[in-house]
């Protein structure tokens, strides 16, 4: 175990190479995604009370509407209310979670961000938690909603980064603040992650009851490498829930 305030450089050794292993025997990106944000939920601690540090781990990766399940789909138009969607749309799509809740350990009964739909620069804008992830990764918007060949033989030489969000009461960046951040005593949030081979998007984000460093945080850039290759040999596969 770990404990993420005080998170070390020999700590980040053991953990990167542990979650660079999840693939193994694994038949999906899915289960891979499942392991790696339980093995986060449940190793991650408060030194001070010897308890999971995170509310809520979650994973998330992009793939075009078209490529989602009739009930994803459904799900990503459910958030735009009625206005349309192209097949090639990006959709950020939960793929594993885990929490202190019951619901926060099933993909399925996620409500809101099961599949959201990335349709253009302005509704990236006014989601600002995701705008400041992509931004904060190094990337920009349009690489995330349409790639390009060039950007994407670019991406991992700079998009290993983190998502930091050091106070997340109060924070502009960080919704749901009467309904999750206050009761759940969310300190900070940290995401990492970047660009797979396909230019889709993958991100880790913890919800922390604990505050956690700078230090700490860019840490997890590398971290967020080894999740990389844990992951990249599903990248191109269809999509299987």
């Amino acid at each position: 175990m770990y404990n993420l305030a005080t998170f070390t450089k020999d700590d980040m050794c053991r953990c990167a190479v542990t979650l660079r292993n999840m693939d193994e025997r694994s038949d999906s990106l899915e289960e891979t995604a499942n392991r790696i944000v339980r093995y986060l939920y449940e190793n991650l601690t408060d030194r001070n009370t010897g308890k999971q540090a995170c509310t809520l781990v979650r994973f998330f990766k992009t793939y075009p509407y078209k490529d989602l399940s009739e009930e994803l789909q459904e799900s990503a138009r459910a958030i735009l209310k009625g206005r349309s969607i192209q097949r090639n749309t990006k959709c950020l799509t939960l793929l594993a979670t885990a929490g202190d809740e019951p619901q926060w350990n099933v993909r399925k009964e996620s409500t809101g961000h099961r599949a959201i739909p990335l349709i253009d620069q302005e509704f990236v804008n006014r989601a600002p938690m995701i705008l400041q992830l992509i931004q904060q990764f190094g990337l920009e918007v349009s690489a995330v909603i349409e790639p390009t060949p060039t950007l994407i033989t670019e991406a991992p030489h700079k998009a290993f980064n983190v998502f930091y969000v050091p106070e997340a009461l109060g924070s502009p960046y960080i919704p749901a603040q009467k309904e999750f951040v206050i009761p759940y005593q969310v300190q900070s949030v940290l995401g990492f992650g970047g660009m797979m081979p396909s230019g889709e998007l993958f991100a880790v984000i913890l919800f922390s009851k604990v505050s956690i460093p700078f230090k700490t945080a860019n840490l997890f850039k590398w971290v967020s490498a080894y999740v990389r290759i844990a992951t990249e040999s599903f990248d191109r596969r269809a999509v299987l829930f």
